[in-house]
This record gives structure tokens, sequence and C-alpha cells, in this order.
């Protein structure tokens, strides 16, 4: 059913209207070097808010281990390192962490479920994921996920959850407790020395290793780039970022067949084209046609929302996204990391430059079901120095926060951190990444990755990605003031 031009307009003023905090995130607004700042920003880290409040928690303080500055009153804990610490096997931890959920395990643990993002054949990479007895995709792949176990005494335990599969980027959490990891690669077998087609999401239960077994592809979610992915708990609707170009990415939504109901182990019970794989066709208050998500300069810029079928969704002779005419859908460079919070998806495009019609350092967007309708909540603008500290571009793994607001992660060039935008509209920094990849000359930062709140909110993990390192971050975490 397509959403009328006055069903849009009608819909488009109730969403922009006004600040209103539904749940854990609100409306968020714009970011200290955002092109739609609409007051003078503070130089300090710790801003404040239009009464005088402190918005974050101070400057952070360089660590002399090398590895994480914090606030004040703050500390982390390597839980695993590549290359140091090792699964129950033996063998070591595999590298190039990426992303993450907490759930909560038995006997009062808390399990991580921890993607590896490494592409191509195993022989490319010191540390891949162990092939595991029966968790086996493609035995040519070096990708996979482990699951980390920590306990309430502090010691931790990690073994694999899957292994065989290719670029194991984003994906997310599903409402009854397991892991959608997500192949940011779309290799057929014969290519790169795959032995098998990638593209794919599969499913990974943190709880029963039995459930592992034998991997299957979730075929009717699609085969391309895939980078993260949420699942609607009302309509039970998913939602898929793609990470790719030329052209650029689409964002999906996959409607399952009539009747089915959710939960674990049922997925591998549907038909590789069970339910319906559609792209977005984006359009504006006046009913004209979005053919990138880039053209939006302003905070609180509403979108329509129809969706288009997808002709051939395991892309057997041309790649979803360029099945599409570029009248037909609406693209996003960059399309990353997704959260499903506040009745909605916070979706992600990291950046955009020449390719787009305008160029940003970043956008988050809030998918609304009901009204079908996305709002851009967060905006940066292109960072004129990323090795100086202080600006913010790149965002990609996302969070909500149970304090208010959301939790991103960078990666971008230069400087890494990770940083909060509550629902007033304010960033602030919560920590950065001191771990030098590069040289003294040359210093060079890996990324953030898999930034998640552990179930009771106390403890933010987060990854990272080189060379593969899961911290626990504690600390006196407060509600963000509006």
């Amino acid at each position: 059913m397509s959403l009328t031009r006055r069903d849009f307009t009608r819909n488009s003023a109730i969403t922009g209207a006004g600040v209103v905090l539904a749940g854990s995130a609100g409306v968020l607004g714009s970011a200290p070097n955002a092109l739609a700042s609409t007051e003078p920003e503070t130089d300090r880290e710790d801003a404040t808010d239009d009464r005088g409040h402190g918005v974050g928690y101070g400057p952070l303080l360089p660590d002399p281990n090398g590895i994480l500055a914090l606030p004040a009153g703050f500390t982390y804990r390597v839980l695993t390192h590549s290359g140091r610490t090792k699964l129950e096997s033996g063998e070591f931890t595999p590298s190039n962490h990426d992303g993450t959920a907490a759930f909560d395990g038995p006997r009062g643990t808390t399990l991580l479920v921890n993607n590896h993002e490494l592409k191509g054949p195993r022989a490319n990479w010191k540390y891949p994921v162990p092939l595991t007895e029966g968790l086996v995709y493609d035995p040519a792949a070096a990708g996979g996920c482990t699951v980390v176990e920590v306990r309430p005494g502090g010691k931790v335990a990690e073994w694999v959850g899957i292994a065989g599969t290719s670029t194991n980027c984003a994906g997310g959490r599903t409402p009854w407790g397991t892991w959608l990891t997500c192949e940011e690669n779309s290799d057929k077998a014969g290519t790169n020395g795959m032995t098998k087609d990638h593209g794919y999401v599969f499913e990974v239960d943190p709880i029963d290793r039995r459930a592992n077994r034998d991997p299957k592809p979730l075929k009717f979610f699609g085969r391309y780039d895939h980078e993260a992915v949420v699942i609607d708990p009302k309509r039970g609707h998913a939602y898929l970022t793609e990470d790719d170009d030329e052209p650029n990415g689409l964002f999906y939504r996959w409607t399952p067949p009539k009747g089915f109901e959710y939960g674990r182990g049922r997925f591998r019970a549907l038909a590789d084209d069970a339910g319906v794989l559609q792209a977005p066709k984006c359009f504006d208050s006046g009913g004209k046609f979005v053919d990138d998500l880039a053209r939006a300069t302003k905070i609180g810029t509403v979108y329509g929302v129809d969706w288009v079928d997808v002709p051939d969704r395991d892309a057997r002779t041309t790649p979803v996204r360029k099945q599409f005419a570029d009248d037909e859908v609406t693209r996003a460079r960059k399309l990353e990391g997704m959260w499903w919070g506040d009745g909605g998806a916070y979706i992600v495009s990291s950046y955009a430059r020449e390719e787009s019609p305008a160029q940003h350092d970043g956008q988050v967007w809030f998918y609304d079901p009901k009204r079908r309708t996305l709002t851009l909540k967060v905006l940066l603008g292109v960072n004129p120095d990323p090795s100086k500290d202080g600006s913010l571009d790149g965002p990609d793994n996302i969070t909500v926060s149970p304090y208010g607001g959301l939790i991103l992660a960078e990666d971008g060039e230069g400087v890494q951190h990770l940083f909060g935008a509550t629902d007033s509209g304010r960033t602030y920094p919560i920590a950065r990444n001191e771990l030098n990849i590069g040289t003294e000359d040359e210093p060079e930062y890996s990324e953030f990755a898999g930034v998640t709140f552990s179930p009771d909110g106390r403890t933010l993990f987060v990854g990272i990605q080189s060379p593969g390192v899961l911290l626990a971050i504690t600390g006196p975490w407060k509600r963000q003031r509006r």
C-alpha cells in the first residue's frame, strides 16, 4: 500500500513538530560540528545544556597504558585481545572485532556475541576464527563470531559461535535473545578461494551451543554486502542496511510470511524465498522523489517511505542494489549500524563525499514504522581536520543508551572516539582510542566497534577493531539532561 501525499503531509507535521522523549532515546538533535546547529557550541568537552547543567562526563584523561582515554571516575578492563587471550579450545582470540550484543546468561553471567570482520581466505589472517567442528559454513572463509562469557567474579571464557563466514561486520540482536550476524561481503563460490556463496545473514544463539551447529544462511534476507539488521518486535518486519557503492547501497525491509511466529530456531524452517524483501522509495512533503538521503541538510527533515519489491534477492546475475534504476529507489552512502528503540529503527549513514549530492560526516535517521517516515536526527558536518581531537566524524556502530540518547562509535579518519548524543541535541565524548597501531611519526588508530550496554546498564562494552580488543567500561553513568 502506498503512502498518499495527504497522509505523509499529516505525518510529517506530527513527526517534526517538537522534541518528545519516548523511551530511552527520544528525539535527537545536532552535534558540535553539525551542518544544522542552531546555536554556538562550546569548545569544552563537558558542554552544558540551556540551563547550565553538565552534559557528558568531562574531559578525557590520557591513559598511561595507551589503550583508552576516559573521563575521571571511569575505568576499563580488557576482556579479549587477539593473539593474547585464548578460547576454551586453546586457540587465540580471533582478530578484527566488530558488531556485538550483550545477553543475560545463566548463573548471573553476561554473554557477548562478538563479530570478527575477516574477509577472504583464511591464509590471509594470522588469527582467523577457528574451524570448530559442526560450526563451519565455508571452511575457506576466515570470519565468524565468538561468544564471550563474563562471570560475576570477573573470569572470562570464550568459544566459537559460528565459523567459515566472511567479513562479519555488524548485525543485530533479536527480541528472542539471539544474534543475527551479517556478512559484508558477497563473494560467490569460486571467487577469492571461497567454496560457498557469501553475502548472507546467520543466526547465532549465545546460550544454546547446539543450536549453532550446521550453520544455515538465512537467504530470505537477500544476498548482498550486509551491515546491520533489527527486528520490529510488534509488526515482525526486519530492517537491514547495505554498505556498498557504485551505486550506493540500500536500506531494506523484510516482511515475514503470513502466520509466521518468531522464536529461537524458527528462521531455519523458512524457505529461501520466504516473505517479501523490499527497498525504500522516499519523497518529501511536496511529494517529490528523493534519490539520496544525503540531500537532507537540516535536522528534522522528514521523508515519507514507500517500499518497492526486490526482483531477485539472491542476486544470481545482478547485485540487488543494481536491480533498480536510480529513479526507483532511495540510496545512501555508507549505510552502517542500526539499533531498535523508541518504536523504530535508528539508522546510520557514516559519511558522504563527492559521489553524493551533498557532503556530510555522518547522519543518524529514525525510521518510524507506524507513520512510515524517516526523520533526520543527527547530522555531522565535514570534519576539516580529523587528525585533531575534538571534532567528530564517521559514526558506524550505534546503540540506544539506558541513560538517554544514543552512543555512537567512530569509524572515521584520524582520532577515534566513542561519543554520546543526547535527546536535546548535544554530543559529548565518552572514550578516545589511544592504541596506536601505526608509528610515532605517523600514528594510526583503528575504529571503535560493537558498542553495547550490559543488560543491567552498568557496563558499556566496546571493541577496538584492530588488532582486536574487547573492553568493558564502568563508571559513574548518569542520565543526560535534556
